[in-house]
C-alpha cells in the first residue's frame, strides 16, 4: 500500500489528474500534437486567421464567410475601451508591471458592461467578444502611456493582429509581420487545462461573471512559471551575449542546476508543435532585419540541450526572439500571451457555464491529528 507521502508526490501539481471534460483543446505530449476543437494546430496555423480560431473555440466549428464577417464586425465595434478605464490607467505608476495593469484594467471593464454578469450563452458571448476585442487595446495603450506617448485609437478596419501592431507602433505593420503576429496569436490561443485556463474554469464554476474569471486567469498567467517564460528566454539570450559563449554558459548553468528557459515542457515529451512555427518565424524575421544573432544562438542552444538532456524547445523559446525582432518590449511578451489566450479562456468559460458543476476538489490531509488545546499562558 502506498503511503500518503507517496500518493501526494505522485499527483503533485495535479500532474496527470483529469479535472474536467472538454471539447475545446487537447494536447498529446507523447506525439507532440495540439488540436483545437478537432483541428490540428499545423492546419490552423497554415490556413486560418486568429478570428476564425476565436469562432472555432467558442462554437466548436469553423465559421462560414458570413459568420466570420459578422464576428469581425462585432470585434471591431468593441475595440475601444471605456474612456474612464483609459483615464484610470493614466494615473498608474509608470513603472507598474504591464500584467498588473492588464489585470486591473480588465477587472474594471466590468463596471461598464451592464450585462457583464450574465452567464447565459447570449450575454456570455457578448462579454467574450468585448474582452477579446479590448485586450490588445489595453496592452498597447499602457505601452504608449508609460512611454509618455498618447495611446493610438484602434482602427476598426483592421484585424486583431494588425490592430495590435498599429496601436503599439502608431503605423500599420507590413503584411508579412502582421501575418506572423496573427499566426502567433493562433498558436497561443488554447492549451487545454494549463494553470490560467484551469483558474478561469474554477472561478466560472462558482457562476462568477466572466470578467472576474478572466481577471483571475490573468493573475495566474502573470506567474513566472506560466506566462513569463518567453521574456526570460530573451533575457537569457542577452545575458549570454553571443554564440561563441553558449557552450561555457550552458555548462555552468547545467552544473548549477539552473533551468534553461524555453527548453522542456510539463506535457510535451517531443517537440512542441507551436515551436515548429515560431522557429520558422524567428529565422524569417532575422533574415528580414539582417540580424541572425538571436536565431543562431537559439538554434545552438536547442541543439545542445537536445544532445545533453534530450529536451526540446517549447512555445516560449523562439517566440522570444521573434517578438524581439518585431521591436516589442520584453515585459509585453506575457500580455501578448493574454491577448491570444483570452480566446481560449473565454471558450472554456462558455463551456463551463453551459454544463456547470462547482469545481471543489479535496486535499489529502497530511497534518497532525489529536492535538489538544492548552491555555495561552501554558504555551
Amino acid at each position: 500500500m502506498s503511503t500518503a507521502t507517496e500518493s501526494t508526490a505522485a499527483t503533485a501539481g495535479l500532474r496527470g489528474v483529469v479535472a474536467a471534460q472538454s471539447a475545446i483543446g487537447d494536447v498529446n505530449g507523447e506525439q507532440g500534437v495540439l488540436i483545437y476543437q478537432g483541428y490540428d494546430i499545423h492546419d490552423l496555423a497554415e490556413n486560418s486567421t486568429f478570428e476564425e480560431v476565436v469562432y472555432l473555440l467558442w462554437n466548436g466549428r469553423l465559421p462560414n464567410a458570413g459568420e466570420l464577417a459578422d464576428l469581425k464586425r462585432q470585434l471591431q465595434a468593441n475595440y475601444e475601451i471605456p474612456a474612464q478605464v483609459l483615464e484610470m490607467m493614466r494615473s498608474f505608476p509608470k513603472d507598474a508591471d504591464p500584467m498588473d495593469v492588464l489585470r486591473t484594467a480588465v477587472s474594471s471593464l466590468d463596471f461598464y458592461d451592464k450585462q457583464g454578469h450574465g452567464t447565459d450563452r447570449e450575454n456570455a458571448v457578448n462579454t467574450a467578444t468585448k474582452l477579446t476585442a479590448q485586450m490588445g487595446t489595453i496592452v498597447t495603450a499602457w505601452e504608449r502611456i508609460r512611454s509618455g506617448k498618447e495611446p493610438v485609437a484602434p482602427d476598426k478596419s483592421l484585424s486583431i493582429a494588425e490592430n495590435f501592431l498599429y496601436m503599439l507602433r502608431g503605423e500599420k505593420a507590413e503584411a508579412d509581420e502582421a501575418h506572423i503576429f496573427d499566426v502567433a496569436l493562433i498558436l497561443h490561443a488554447d492549451h487545454e487545462l494549463n494553470a490560467s485556463t484551469f483558474t478561469t474554469r474554477v472561478v466560472a464554476g462558482t457562476l462568477a461573471d466572466m470578467y472576474g474569471a478572466v481577471t483571475a486567469g490573468i493573475a495566474a498567467l502573470a506567474g513566472p512559471l506560466h506566462g513569463g517564460a518567453n521574456t526570460n528566454v530573451m533575457k537569457m539570450l542577452k545575458e549570454i551575449g553571443s554564440e561563441d559563449k553558449i557552450d561555457q554558459w550552458l555548462d555552468n548553468a547545467l552544473a548549477e542546476k539552473r533551468k534553461i528557459m524555453g527548453i522542456g515542457h510539463a506535457v510535451y515529451k517531443t517537440e512542441d508543435p507551436r515551436a515548429t512555427w515560431l522557429r520558422k518565424f524567428s529565422k524569417q524575421l532575422g533574415e528580414k532585419r539582417g540580424d541572425m544573432t538571436w536565431f543562431n544562438m537559439s538554434q545552438k542552444i536547442e541543439k545542445a540541450m537536445l544532445e545533453k538532456k534530450g529536451m526540446y524547445p517549447n512555445v516560449d523559446f523562439y517566440s522570444a526572439s521573434a517578438y524581439y525582432l518585431m521591436d516589442i518590449p520584453l515585459d509585453q511578451y506575457t500580455p501578448i500571451f493574454a491577448v491570444s489566450r483570452i480566446s481560449g479562456w473565454t471558450g472554456h468559460i462558455l463551456e463551463q457555464y453551459s454544463n456547470n458543476k462547482l469545481i471543489r476538489p479535496r486535499a489529502e490531509y497530511i497534518g497532525k491529528r489529536d492535538q489538544k488545546h492548552t491555555p495561552i499562558e501554558e504555551r
